[in-house]
């Protein structure tokens, strides 16, 4: 079994912000994150695929379509964007590094073809903190 990972980066705005507590709670909770004016990220996300590879290209997965895969399904509908109110697979949900993993996770496991399956979805939100995801 092989793993290959593309690392890919874009931009996004979000506030964190429970809406069925107080104004207190969620200053207690998530402090600056629960700005009004809402606050943002460069995030790095590294997506890992597993699989054996191909006798005839010696290739689990062509890396440029892996990477039109992540573009397509996942970068395009974040970067640059408000992740609270833009970001249809994040509408309803409190979004944080840890559920937008699962969400990108979701966006992109089906788009693979037989043979190559998802194994993790690390997204960084900065330098020090980042989340790993492995469905």
């Amino acid at each position: 079994m092989l793993y290959l990972t593309r690392l890919e980066h874009f931009n996004a705005a979000h506030k964190l912000y429970n809406p069925n507590w107080s104004r207190e709670q969620n200053d207690q909770m998530f402090g600056k994150c629960a700005n009004d004016n809402w606050h943002g990220h460069n995030y790095d996300l590294y997506v890992t695929i597993k699989g054996n590879p191909d006798p005839d290209t010696g290739f689990l997965f062509d890396v440029k379509k892996l990477s039109i895969l992540i573009k397509d399904y996942v970068i395009e509908k974040l970067d640059h964007r408000n992740l609270n109110l833009d970001v249809d697979f994040m509408q309803g949900k409190m979004c944080s590094t840890e559920n937008l993993a699962i969400g990108i996770w979701q966006q992109l496991e089906p788009h693979l073809p037989a043979g190559v399956q998802l194994h993790c979805i690390k997204l960084y939100e900065t330098p020090r903190i980042y989340v790993e995801y492995f469905g």
